[in-house]
């Protein structure tokens, strides 16, 4: 139910039985990727016989003055599409895109600790990340939301979340839905840094405590705010920005998660890489990809589910979809190329692999720009990040001597902090730029310059970098420390699937 249907619920409900009216109690709670916000459910409670008359006249004014929220069935119909392709990316695109790259003995026990990894994450969703996202915490609102949500409570087929728009909703149950993906693949990823060396049970508790430690704070930080109903009124402006999560109030942008999926999982899988320890054999023996061609097809997987990741991100069907779209087609294809032509430049041949990975960092670079860079920012971003995140791959990695098994901060965690950036000065409407809406001024694009929004953007890079750093270091110590961590040397030499799993992907 929404603020004004619960409240002309009450009001409804005095007249026909000259009952007490009905007083409305709603917090407003927004979210969503990058300006996307939730609605809590109204609590309807009955005043005291004495506070009546009030109530009643309160309830007309309020009910008079805010608009309908209106749900159209072609944002609903996007929204449904975009959630089952973003599960697409999940299951079986970053499941084959990682199995393809890991060795033939440890296939199965890849594509087991994805599919674990996004059980647990729905449920973990459902029980409390929702409400620790995307509800209002109190007095630590400005880093994670509270418990008012928590199993989904107030949560029904009758509540509805605003979109970018104002005055425009979708069921609010969609909404939990296409979040609960993003929090799936953010802790999947972080696999593929720990890869081959891995205890099962290590990431069961891993995926139980580092959404809650890590990814929902982030979530609240980054996508918590007023919303555009309350920001269009200027008297609002304090509130709006009080209530905000951290790194909203510091003006950042992140469209569709270039800080809360990509940097923090990249940060997560460095972390407990270096806590696990290399590969057995790591730097002496070679560990190439056992199966390229699962590799493309869950390349491929992953670029048709991002379109939903990030034009889903709109949470409406219409132009800003349709820009967030175009970008998500145009950068990784810049990236792809830029990647394969620094490779043959510098290695002598152009390798499927390079094009697969430089898609990919083109997808990550452009996520958090999606609906604010025009096209030929978008394809600028991509160019840029292939060759950095290849570097990032190969020669930085070289150097540091750590073990990221499948590449996860080199794609990731580098292609997540480049993209952050680099929406500052995209988002230029001087450049092509959507800008940035200023709902008090009835919608206009506006833009504070390159050099404020840059330190915007920096700034929300820093608190992601500190708080995945940290939040992912206690929960990687705990999970090694309940589970050991790592299988046995004879275990790892002889591969992870039958002796963790019982079974094996390939028979001879």
């Amino acid at each position: 139910m929404t603020k004004n249907q619960g409240k002309l619920h009450g009001l409804w409900r005095a007249v026909r039985i000259g009952g007490a009216a009905l007083a409305a109690t709603l917090a407003l709670g927004l979210a969503a990727p990058d300006m996307v916000w939730a609605q809590e459910a109204a609590t309807v409670e009955a005043p005291a016989p004495e506070a009546e008359a009030v109530v009643v006249e309160e309830v007309v004014e309020e009910v008079a003055a805010a608009p309908e929220l209106a749900v159209d069935k072609g944002d609903v119909a996007w929204m449904l599409i975009s959630t089952v392709i973003v599960l697409l990316m999940i299951i079986p695109g970053l499941a084959l895109f990682y199995g393809g790259l890991v060795r033939a003995k440890n296939m199965v026990s890849i594509l087991s600790q994805v599919f674990v990894v996004t059980a647990i994450g729905m449920v973990m969703w459902l029980l409390v990340g929702y409400s620790l996202a995307f509800t209002d915490g109190g007095g630590l609102n400005r880093f994670v939301g509270g418990l008012s949500k928590a199993f989904l409570t107030g949560v029904d087929t009758s509540t509805l979340v605003e979109t970018f728009s104002v005055g425009v909703a979708i069921p609010e149950l969609v909404f939990v839905a296409f979040q609960m993906t993003f929090a799936c693949i953010t802790a999947a990823l972080v696999l593929g840094g720990v890869a081959e060396r891995v205890k099962f049970s290590t990431i069961v508790v891993f995926s139980i405590l580092w959404p809650v430690v890590v990814y929902y704070p982030m979530a609240h930080m980054v996508w918590w705010w007023g919303g555009p109903l309350m920001a269009s009124d200027p008297a609002n402006a304090e509130a709006v920005a009080a209530g905000a999560g951290l790194i909203w109030s510091f003006g950042a942008l992140d469209f569709a998660g270039g800080t809360v999926v990509h940097i923090n999982s990249g940060v997560a899988a460095l972390v407990g890489a270096i806590l696990l320890g290399a590969r057995t054999g790591y730097r002496k023996e070679p560990m190439p990809p056992h199966n390229l061609t699962f590799t493309v097809i869950g390349s491929g997987l992953l670029w048709v589910g991002w379109v939903g990741f990030n034009a889903g991100s709109n949470l409406e069907s219409n132009a800003y979809a349709a820009l967030a779209l175009i970008n998500t087609f145009v950068a990784p294809a810049g990236a792809a190329l830029s990647w394969m032509l620094t490779e043959w430049l510098t290695k002598g041949k152009p390798s499927l692999l390079g094009l697969a990975s430089g898609a990919v960092a083109g997808l990550v670079a452009v996520t958090p720009a999606a609906g604010f860079a025009g096209p030929v920012g978008a394809l600028i971003l991509g160019l840029v990040a292939g060759p950095i995140c290849l570097f990032a791959c190969s020669a930085l990695k070289s150097w540091l001597k750590y073990d990221d098994s499948l590449d996860v901060f080199g794609i990731h965690g580098i292609g997540g902090i480049v993209g952050a950036i680099g929406t500052g000065i995209v988002v230029n409407p001087a450049f092509g730029g959507a800008g940035i809406v200023d709902y008090a001024a009835g919608g206009v694009a506006i833009y504070p310059g390159i050099v404020p929004q840059v330190i915007a953007q920096a700034k929300g890079v820093l608190v992601t970098l500190a708080w995945s750093g940290i939040g992912s270091l206690i929960v990687w110590v705990i999970a090694r420390g309940l589970t050991g961590g790592r299988v046995s040397k004879e275990t790892e030499s002889e591969g992870v699937d039958y002796a963790e799993h019982g079974e094996v992907a390939y028979h001879s």
